[in-house]
């Protein structure tokens, strides 16, 4: 007991964000080059996999759930008024994921067996912790939050039993990405009008968003309502319509936000970037699903991945690291070339498959902006979260 308590005491496993947003930065750094030598064949592994689904299954399984853990575990004590998770258990929760990203990197040394089985343990672990405390805290509200994350921790699952059957992920790929889209949906709901009211009470602002309406239900509904379509039958019409129109909603309530409003605060401003990639994804999706040939795929599905996650994941850990560690709520210099360099990252990758003769310079271009991005982060914030919180000016 006490030796978990001198562990808690360590300033990395204090919160959960300071582990789980470094460690999944790092790897976001390092994963990106390794499936660049994958895609053009100057590297080798996980065989079973193939380029494609491993590079997927990294990034939602690895750094974007990486990413959620740390917001997740930092918010629900001041969602339930409990004691975060911290020291011994927080430590033990973090070697899992790492040996998770091991499992898949050394999968043709290990075998497909043993990696799915360590790669599967994270996500049922994190679920089981988040509704534990939700339950404990009597938090009603999030309970919506713990059942996204075990729709994650099932398409990891899946996603690994579909590769052994089919050799692609199609079903759990989508069932991932509808539930990571949820969780932007909802919690990005909350904190960017929040956020971005807070900046403009500051300056005595004439106009401030709208925290929560019935617009928004009907957006959120709508929008779920689209996803499910998509993991189930993802080629219909009605799929295709219901996620146009779930585009449209999203947009127009993206513009209750008053982002515009933001462009002198970068650190609110890309929130709303970050946001306006989920309608931008509806769309594209809800495209390429009524007229196949008019958009690829591909590029239709990294506006959510490359687009949303990648900036919004890049958003949040900015501002909860300034936040949780005592610095002020302003992105430097620094932190706004984190920004161009994410940003440049998602629209070369969406733009990637549309323009076939340029497609692997882009992919490229991508690759290298988004480990800069990452990289970037992992230097100027790194340090914040291995040391203990400021408190002095």
């Amino acid at each position: 007991m006490r030796e978990m308590q001198g562990l808690a005491r360590i300033a990395v496993l204090s919160f959960g964000f300071r582990p789980f947003f470094l460690g999944g930065a790092l790897w976001s750094a390092c994963a990106m080059p390794l499936w660049i030598g994958l895609l053009t064949g100057r590297l080798s592994f996980a065989v079973p996999y193939g380029a494609v689904a491993w590079h997927a299954h990294e990034f939602l399984f690895g750094y974007v759930v990486a990413s959620i853990a740390g917001f997740i575990l930092t918010a629900i004590p001041n969602w339930t008024g409990r004691l975060p998770v911290r020291g011994g258990p927080l430590l033990a929760l973090f070697g899992i994921w790492v040996a998770g990203r091991a499992a898949l990197l050394t999968v043709d040394i290990i075998g497909f067996t043993a990696a799915i089985i360590v790669d599967s343990v994270f996500l049922p672990a994190l679920a089981a912790i988040v509704m534990r405390e939700i339950f404990a805290g009597r938090d009603r509200r999030n309970i919506k939050v713990g059942l996204l994350i075990t729709l994650l921790a099932t398409a990891n699952i899946l996603f690994h039993v579909e590769v052994a059957a089919t050799g692609m992920p199609d079903y759990a790929l989508r069932a991932a990405i509808a539930a990571i889209i949820g969780l932007i949906m909802l919690i990005g709901g909350r904190i960017i009008p929040s956020f971005t009211r807070n900046w403009l009470v500051k300056r005595n602002a004439d106009r401030l968003p709208i925290i929560f309406a019935r617009y928004d239900v009907i957006a959120l509904s709508i929008g779920a309502g689209a996803l499910l379509l998509w993991i189930v039958v993802p080629s219909r019409a009605a799929t295709g319509l219901a996620l146009l129109l779930a585009g449209v909603l999203h947009a127009y309530r993206l513009s209750k936000w008053a982002g515009a409003m933001t462009w002198q605060e970068p650190l609110v401003l890309i929130l709303h970037i970050g946001y306006a990639f989920v309608p931008l994804g509806f769309a594209c999706v809800g495209i390429s699903v009524l007229w196949p040939s008019s958009l690829p795929t591909s590029a239709a599905l990294h506006a959510w991945t490359a687009g949303a996650m990648g900036v919004m994941t890049l958003a949040v850990m900015t501002r909860a690291t300034l936040g949780h560690c005592g610095r002020d709520l302003t992105a430097t210099r620094t932190t706004q070339a984190i920004y161009g360099a994410v940003i440049v990252a998602a629209i070369s990758r969406i733009v990637a498959p549309i323009f076939a003769g340029l497609s692997m310079h882009l992919l490229i271009l991508s690759g290298i902006a988004w480990s800069a991005a990452s990289l970037g982060f992992v230097v100027v914030y790194g340090p914040m979260l291995l040391k203990a919180k400021r408190t002095g000016p």
